[in-house]
Formats: structure tokens, C-alpha cells, sequence
């Protein structure tokens, strides 16, 4: 048995009666009557325990609490558990990790004991405030929907944001564990800045924010220096890299819908506290954490630091808005003369918080001329209206690869002379170095031309967060209607040149979606595709695959292909290159020889998808008979599951669809993974759309119409026709219900349509191949 309180946002007032809102701060008296066999933690240290008889004699523990210093209710917390603890003393103070008894004797929570320390005194140092706790505990909870939780000197987080196991070698958990302990450790200054990252709670806990629609300064402000804690103490991470590719990038591509709110929001927008569990989104962790990122930027780090120090300690044990933040700033930049801002930091950072989406930057190079507009999709009718919507944006820019000083569109349309190109085709700009500022630009042709020139002779010139900017926005612009797709493809010409496995990524999300592997091979675009990718991919499929063979543990301190080989090794396989479908085999074959070997975690997906492809029934039963083992993980058995979809054969994958009804072959809830395995395949969406309709009342039985739409959303891919529309709909209309009918008919039209449109796409990107598939 397990107790622990998760109070934020609003749960506080359904635990003990009180004014449950932020800016109500208060100091807690709490005492726990317990269980003698389990141990009580709250915030504060335990400063006595007694005992107690119930009214039948049983003896109780009542364990009391110090007085806990001023804070707001949802970070009051208490954990009752028969764990152990690893402890040590960091600066006087103490800190303990609790976990399962038997995690903590496996050494699985040494880890995080031996980041948490260094992470507490990094940040003490980075803001000049002490931490205000006698001490910390952090607990491992088997089960914790909300991931991680800052509460005042006792932390909550799920056990894999904690625990780090001898498995987890070769995977990204030790960098994510630094990510998400530096998160709720920033917490623990300013109880304002949370998602899947936990770091900052001086943001929050020292410092919280008016009100909830303030959230982003909680949670932004923590997800920003969770990376700089994170980075401080696992330095072989390079900080703009995974800063780009994990927190801008994924939330521009949502911050571009019409509804997306902006980051901070008037009180009375927010009613009720469903609305206030829907602010814990990306655009809160984030876009919180991107602007921050960009106010950094152009203020520097130092005047930054500066203005967040006088802010955390004016507002100590108080509250703040985002007014308070930008008056303490303003301060620090009225103090000195070596920045120069074009408006009040209110003026610039509201245009950023208070309107919703981004900036697309368009450039003329030979007149200088840089207009912005709000970036939505523009072959969508309703993002049509004009929002009018402008903002105060920083550019850093480079010219022939040296820094420029920093300028500023602080209108729709401005004209900027020292940006004029020359004839010479060797003179390039390039905006936005790093991605500091949170927009896209849009590059005329000229400069274009010139970039692309530039990657072929020599892709170092243009920083690999800039490479990869590049491509991210030359693709979205084309999805979202500005420029042509052949523009994008043009940027993809050097790429034998690239070593940088997060922009390889990049590039295969955007020519080879997951989503469409199984389809892409019905289009004549595939063999070209197959020899324009591989010509490029050989080099750096190459370097990996020599550390696969020879010395794969030399990968342990690389993140990026912990994260990313698997796509590269899988679209490898998918275009059909020999290498990747030998070494599959001969990697599988090796575990089949010797069931104790260990296929590398790297790319374990692939060998076993691949090593089922080409082999015949005898791989497919090993790993059937692997999957049936007693001591196969969780991940084991889905990498499986998956696997045996990955056959050539049609009666092997007769026989799975099959042994998926069966009750005591698997539990319940597989068969419905298992046809939506098969039916992604592409000799398998026949074979797994007949079984369906063969067996739907059996099917229908135990999950209902939902397994059908599901599979409605991939037998999409394939409907070009009418004639294929009918086909399914026949079978749908003797089975549904006329309201669950018109969600699927609306389904497969808009599948048609997307499919037309794909189809189009596709015929330009094969004529583009036609011409530089030899290039």
C-alpha cells in the first residue's frame, strides 16, 4: 500500500479546508496518524513521533511535522510508504531518495542521488539564493500520472523519471532524469515554472505566480533551466541541440491553429478548474520555455540572471505576475548602457505572452526588406482571416558565417540596408542563428540559392542547430502552403555531407512519416526515393552501423543516437539496403543461437521487424517462442508484438491475426494491438481488413466501434477511390450506428481528399527525383 498527495492545481481543498488559490500563502502544521509499519513524509523534516490506541487497541504512529515556511496549498504534500532511502548531504542540507525497497538495494536510485546535489548547488550559485529547507526528499512512485511534481522539499516522480537500471545503458533515460530532477529542482526557487520536463522551483515554490493564467512562469522559466541544470551535470549534452530539437521545435509545429491560446491569459478566460488542468500543455512548458529562452538571448545571460535574482528575492514567500518580472528586468537593462532595447521590455515580451502563435519572417535580399506575418496554414480556409497580429522580434543574424549586431522588426514591414546582398553569389545571410528568436523565416530564392551552394561546399559554415532550422521551416512553410516543396528537397542535396543524426531525423520525418512507410511503396516516388536517400544515408548508416558490429557500448554517452538511430536503421531496412537487412539478420540470427545475447537496445525494433521480414517461419516462431517467456519486459514483449507483423508471408500473418482471438494464447488487449500492427504493414492491411470483417461480432464484442475507427484511420491511407470508399462503407453501414456511420464516411472522405492531395505531392517530389536522383 501506497499513499501520496498530488494537490496542484486545485486538489488541496479536497484534503484539508482551506482558501485554495496560489496567491494565498500560509505556513502548514501538519502531523500524519500512521500505520506503525510504514513511514509518514510531508515538506518539512519529522520533529517527533508518538504512539496512539485506536478504539480496539491497535497501536497507531503519529508522526509530526516542523512547521513548514510560507507557501501556497497545491505544494502541500505528504507520502506514506514502506520504502528505503539512499541519502547524502549537500551543503549542509539533507537529501534522500525513497524508492521500493528493492530498487534501492539494486543501487537503481544512485543516480539521481548523485545529480541532485550538484544540480541543488548549481542553481544556488547560477540565482544567488540559498534554498530555504532544512531538507529534500525526492520519491520514486510506481504509479504517478502526472510524471514529476515540485512540491516543497518533498518531490514526487514517476519511477522512470527516477530510476536509472544497468538496462538502461544504451537509453536516453540517463539524460531525461537529469532533464526532469533539474526541472523540479528549479521549482524549488520560484514555484511558477512543469509536461514531461520537471526542473525550476525557485519558480513556483520561493516565488508563485497571482494566479493560474500566469502558469508559464512556473512552469516555462523551470523548463528553461532544466536544461541548463541538465546540461551542467551530464556535460557531454550540447544544450542548443537538445533545446532546439526537444522544446522549440515540437511546440512550433503546434503553435500555428487558429485556436492555440496564448501563453498568458486574462483571468476570465480561465473558469473552472477543467480549464485549469488544460493549461499544463505544451504551450505552457514549451513556448514558456522557448521565450524565455529568446528574452535570454537578447538580453545575455548575465543581465538575465541579474534581473531573475533582484525578482526571486523581492518576491520571496509572495506572489508575481508577469508585470513583475518585466519591471524587474527593466530595471537591470534602465541600469546599464551596453544593451539597447527598441520598446520597454513590457512592450516586447507582451507581444510575445499575451497573442497567440509566432512569426513567419519573409525576406527580399536585394532590397533589404523583412515584412513578418502570423505563420498559419495558408491552403486552410479558416486560418484565412488576418489577425493583424505583430511582433517585437529580435534577429541575430550571420553574414558569410560572421556575427552580426543583433536587430530588431518591431513592425510589419521594415528595411534594413546593412542586409542588401551583393552580385557575388559567395555574399549569404542567415537569421535566426541558433534558433534564439521563437519564429520561422522564409528566404527568397537569391538567398536560398546561395545557402544550398553553400551546404554542398561546406555544411560546417552554417551551425548544426541553423542546418537543422533550415530544413524544419523549409518543410513546414511547404506543408503550410508559403513555398514549393522542391524549394525544401533543394536542402536536401548535400546531405551526404551531414553527420548530425537530430537533423538526419528531421529529414526523414519529412520525406519518410511513419505513417506512410506502408504506402509510400505503392507510388513510383519509392525507387527514387530508395536511390536519392541511400546515396546520402551511406555514409553516416555506415559510421553506425561500424559501432554496431565492433564497439557499440562507445555510444553510450551519445544521446542523439539513442534517440534517433532506431529511424535512421529503420528507414534503411525500408528502402531496401542490403547492409541494414544482413546485419537484422545476422544480429537476430545471433540471438536465436544464444537467447542470452542481447540485441543493441539502439536498434533492437529494427533487427527484430527485419530479422522476421526476411526470414521464414523459424524466425517468426523464436520470436514467438521469446515473446512467451516468463522474464520478457514489458518493451520486450510490444518490440515483439510488433515484430511478428513485420513477415513476408501471408499465412504467417493469417496464423498471428488467429492466435490473437485466442484467450489463453494472449491477454485480452492484444488482439486489437496486434491487427493495428498488421494492418500498417504493407502486405498486411488486406489480410488484417478481411479478418476484421470476418470476425467483427467477436471483435465488436470486446472493443466496441473504437477498434474499428482505429483501423478506418490506417485502411485510409490506402482509399484513392470511390470504389474503396464503398467497399468499406458497405461493410460499416451493417455495422455501425447511423451517428458512429457519419464519423467514419467523414473519416474516409477527408482520408480521400488528404490522399489526392498526397498523391499530387508526390507526382512533384518524383519528377524532382527524375532530375537530381544522379546529382
Amino acid at each position: 500500500m501506497l499513499i501520496a498527495s498530488q494537490l496542484e492545481p486545485t486538489y488541496a481543498r479536497t484534503v484539508y479546508p482551506c482558501f485554495d488559490e496560489p496567491a494565498m500563502k500560509a505556513t502548514f502544521n501538519i502531523r500524519i496518524v500512521h500505520d506503525p509499519s510504514y513511514v509518514a513524509l510531508s515538506n518539512m523534516p519529522a520533529i517527533d513521533t508518538s504512539e496512539r490506541k485506536d478504539e480496539n487497541g491497535s497501536l497507531w504512529t503519529v508522526t509530526t511535522f516542523n512547521t513548514s515556511l510560507k507557501m501556497p496549498t497545491y505544494i502541500t504534500a505528504f507520502v506514506i510508504c514502506d520504502f528505503d532511502y539512499v541519502t547524502r548531504t549537500e551543503r549542509g542540507k539533507e537529501i534522500r531518495i525513497w524508492a521500493r525497497k528493492e530498487a534501492v538495494k539494486n543501487g537503481y536510485v544512485d543516480h539521481a542521488l548523485n545529480i541532485t546535489g550538484p544540480i541543488f548547488s548549481f542553481l544556488e550559485d547560477l540565482l544567488n539564493i540559498s534554498y530555504p529547507l532544512p531538507k529534500t526528499d525526492l520519491v520514486a512512485l510506481p504509479d504517478f500520472a502526472a510524471g514529476a511534481m515540485e512540491n516543497w522539499g518533498l518531490m514526487t516522480f514517476q519511477e522512470s523519471s527516477l530510476m536509472y537500471l544497468p538496462s538502461d545503458k544504451f537509453t536516453s533515460r540517463k539524460a531525461m532524469i537529469a532533464v526532469i530532477v533539474s526541472h523540479e529542482l528549479g521549482h524549488q526557487a520560484c514555484a511558477m515554472l512543469r509536461h514531461f520536463f520537471f526542473l525550476f522551483k525557485w519558480f513556483g515554490n520561493l516565488v508563485t505566480m497571482n494566479w493560474w493564467n500566469d502558469l508559464w512562469l512556473n512552469e516555462g522559466l523551470a523548463s528553461y533551466f532544466e536544461y541548463l541544470g541538465a546540461t551542467f551535470v551530464e556535460p557531454k549534452l550540447s544544450l542548443d541541440k537538445i533545446f532546439y530539437d526537444h522544446v522549440v521545435q515540437p511546440v512550433l509545429r503546434e503553435d500555428n491553429e487558429v485556436g492555440v491560446r496564448s501563453l498568458s491569459q486574462s483571468e476570465d478566460k480561465i473558469k473552472g478548474s477543467f480549464s485549469l488542468i488544460s493549461l499544463f500543455d505544451s504551450i505552457t512548458y514549451n513556448k514558456g520555455a522557448s521565450i524565455t529562452w529568446m528574452l535570454s538571448g537578447f538580453l545575455t545571460e548575465k543581465l538575465f540572471i541579474r534581473a531573475l535574482n533582484l525578482y526571486l528575492k523581492e518576491f520571496s514567500f509572495s506572489n508575481a505576475n508577469q508585470d513583475d518580472l518585466w519591471t524587474h528586468i527593466q530595471m537591470v537593462v534602465d541600469a546599464q548602457d551596453e544593451v539597447q532595447l527598441p520598446a520597454s521590455v513590457k512592450k516586447i515580451m507582451d507581444s510575445w505572452t499575451c497573442q497567440n502563435g509566432f512569426p513567419v519572417l519573409t525576406l527580399n535580399l536585394t532590397t533589404g526588406t523583412i515584412s513578418q506575418e502570423q505563420f498559419l496554414n495558408k491552403k486552410n480556409e479558416k486560418s484565412t482571416d488576418s489577425y493583424n497580429n505583430t511582433w517585437i522580434v529580435p534577429i541575430s543574424w550571420i553574414r558569410n558565417g560572421s556575427s552580426q549586431p543583433l536587430m530588431w522588426l518591431d513592425k510589419s514591414s521594415k528595411m534594413f540596408p546593412e542586409m542588401q546582398v551583393s552580385e557575388s553569389e559567395y555574399d549569404w545571410i542567415l537569421l535566426n542563428v541558433n534558433l534564439s528568436g521563437y519564429y520561422r523565416v522564409n528566404y527568397d530564392q537569391l538567398n536560398l540559392k546561395r545557402l544550398v551552394r553553400l551546404l554542398d561546399n561546406d555544411p560546417k559554415a552554417i551551425p548544426a542547430v541553423s542546418r537543422f532550422q533550415l530544413i524544419d521551416d523549409a518543410f513546414a512553410l511547404t506543408q503550410f502552403g508559403y513555398i514549393q516543396i522542391e524549394t525544401a528537397l533543394e536542402l536536401t542535396k548535400y546531405l551526404a555531407r551531414e553527420d548530425e543524426l537530430f537533423i538526419w531525423n528531421a529529414v526523414l520525418l519529412n520525406l519518410v512519416p511513419e505513417n506512410l512507410e506502408s504506402t509510400l511503396k505503392n507510388y513510383e516516388v519509392y525507387p527514387l526515393l530508395k536511390k536519392y536517400l541511400l546515396k546520402r544515408m551511406l555514409p553516416i548508416y555506415h559510421y553506425y552501423a561500424g559501432f554496431i558490429r565492433q564497439n557499440v557500448d562507445a555510444l553510450e554517452d551519445d544521446y542523439f543516437a539513442q534517440v534517433y538511430l532506431e529511424k535512421l536503421f529503420a528507414t534503411a531496412c525500408w528502402l531496401g539496403l542490403q547492409d541494414c537487412l544482413d546485419l537484422s539478420s545476422e544480429l537476430y540470427t545471433k540471438w536465436m543461437d544464444d537467447p542470452e545475447y542481447k540485441i543493441p537496445f539502439l536498434i533492437r525494433r529494427t533487427v527484430c521487424c527485419y530479422g522476421v521480414a526476411v526470414g521464414s517461419d523459424k524466425e517468426w516462431n523464436f520470436a514467438w517462442e521469446m515473446y512467451n517467456h516468463t522474464d520478457s519486459t514489458k518493451e520486450d514483449k510490444d518490440i515483439l508484438l510488433s515484430a511478428m507483423s513485420c513477415a513476408k508471408e501471408s499465412w504467417l500473418l493469417h496464423r498471428y491475426l488467429q492466435y490473437g482471438l485466442s484467450d489463453t494464447l494472449f491477454s485480452s488487449n492484444c488482439t486489437s494491438i496486434i491487427i493495428l500492427y498488421v494492418v500498417t504493414k504493407d502486405i498486411g492491411h488486406r489480410i488484417a481488413w478481411e479478418f476484421v470483417t470476418e470476425n467483427w461480432p467477436l471483435l465488436s464484442e470486446r472493443y466496441g466501434t473504437e477498434l474499428l475507427l482505429d483501423i478506418l484511420k490506417v485502411m485510409g491511407r490506402f482509399v484513392n477511390t470511390d470504389v474503396q470508399i464503398q467497399e468499406l462503407q458497405v461493410f460499416y453501414n451493417t455495422t455501425l450506428e447511423e451517428d458512429e456511420r457519419v464519423t467514419a464516411t467523414l473519416l474516409l472522405e477527408f482520408s480521400k481528399t488528404e490522399n489526392m492531395e498526397r498523391r499530387e505531392l508526390l507526382t512533384r517530389v518524383a519528377d524532382w527525383l527524375h532530375k537530381n536522383v544522379d546529382d
